[in-house]
């Protein structure tokens, strides 16, 4: 885990890569709990996601790579303007932005888990 979870702080996580770290986390259940003996056949099978959504209802990395984003955000907050970390998070860079859709930024994801946690309208800083 934490080689998986290694700077989870600074993500900026997708629905790709949210979906690819269930199934990661999909595959280590089935190795942990191993594999199931069917009731009616009696042959050894596979976990289903949905046995494995009982057993484990939460998605635990991606909730704790949200759970030390925030407590990130925290630290950085409290630094003073004069912190290198702090003005490039804060700064805003000039010149043109490039076309097409704009990518999922930091900010933009942290003011999404405020959200999330019920902090609507409060800004991170």
């Amino acid at each position: 885990m934490p080689v998986v979870l290694y700077g989870r702080e600074t993500w900026s996580l997708t629905m790709r890569e949210k979906r690819r770290l269930r199934v990661f986390e999909n595959r280590v259940l089935r190795r942990t709990f191993g594999p199931k003996r069917d009731e009616v056949t009696q042959e050894r099978r596979k976990l289903r996601n949905e046995e494995l959504n009982d057993l484990d209802s939460l998605p635990i990395t991606v909730w704790v790579i949200k759970l030390k984003r925030m407590t990130y955000v925290r630290h950085v907050a409290c630094m003073g303007e004069r912190r290198g970390l702090y003005r490039v998070l804060v700064g805003k860079p000039e010149g043109q932005r490039p076309l097409g859709r704009p990518i999922c930024r930091w900010e933009d994801t942290n003011k999404m888990d405020l959200q999330e946690v019920g902090r609507v309208g409060m800004d991170w800083i």
